[in-house]
Formats: C-alpha cells, sequence, structure tokens
C-alpha cells in the first residue's frame, strides 16, 4: 500500500511537497546545471540532460493549459492538486510575495473535467523522466 492510500485509509490529510516541481511548473525553470551548485535542483535527476527536455514535454502541455485559460502554470498544478481530494493540501515554497499571492490565486482557477482529464493523459502517474533525488537520496524514499 502506498503512503497516500495508507493515509487515506487512517483520516490523515496528505501534504505535497514540491507541488510546483521544485521550480519547474513555474516557467521560470531551467537545466540542473545552471543552477548554483549549492542549489538542490542543480543535482535533481529530473533536471538533467535528457530527463530536463524529455520533462520538458510535460511542462509544454500544462504551459498551453495555462494560457488557455490566462493563468500560470504553477496555478494549474495547484488547482490539479486541489481537484484530488480535500485530504490533499500542497504546500508551495516561495521567497517573493508576489509568488504567494499567484501560488494563493490558485484556488479561484477553474478546472473542467475535460482539462484534468488531459493534464491526467498528458502526465500520468510515473512519467517523468529521472529519480526523484539523486541515487543516494533515493535510499531513504519509500517506494
Amino acid at each position: 500500500m502506498g503512503i497516500l492510500a495508507t493515509c487515506r485509509e487512517l483520516g490523515v490529510g496528505f501534504v505535497t511537497y514540491g507541488p510546483l516541481g521544485r521550480g519547474f511548473f513555474t516557467g521560470r525553470n531551467k537545466r540542473g546545471e545552471d543552477y548554483a551548485d549549492n542549489d538542490a535542483r542543480h543535482h535533481d535527476p529530473r533536471m538533467q540532460g535528457k530527463n530536463y527536455e524529455l520533462n520538458l514535454r510535460f511542462f509544454a502541455s500544462i504551459s498551453e493549459l495555462a494560457a488557455s485559460k490566462g493563468v500560470t502554470p504553477g496555478q494549474v498544478a495547484i488547482t490539479w492538486l486541489l481537484h484530488q481530494g480535500a485530504d490533499i493540501v500542497p504546500i508551495p515554497g516561495t521567497k517573493r510575495r508576489k509568488y504567494l499571492e499567484e501560488n494563493v490565486a490558485a484556488v479561484g482557477v477553474r478546472l473542467s473535467e475535460d482539462d484534468l482529464a488531459a493534464i491526467d493523459s498528458a502526465l500520468p502517474p510515473g512519467a517523468t523522466s529521472g529519480e526523484r533525488y539523486p541515487t543516494a537520496r533515493m535510499a531513504f524514499i519509500e517506494r
């Protein structure tokens, strides 16, 4: 049984970590090697080399949907999470007030059933390219 299923069985809420894909869905993403060496994203396998290129496909589909609604890709990502159940709580990190306000405004974004299906089709579970963390850190993650 996975973590989310266990939380639901126990009636415990699930707080999503990194709901914006460590900045990937903000539209301000870049290759891992372009971040400072002390930035965790510099070592993030999903932002390295070919993985980055493959994962850009997912961003493109979310970005197109966001543009059609006049919102940001990050707002679409947060809104999608809010549609996954009342027990799901996204906690996007930010350093700037304007991004905090942008993230909070995601509550007002409306996604239709067709929008949700399109997102699920474009980004099915397990479709991202690359591990979630560098190899040494993956040893501590329940899969």
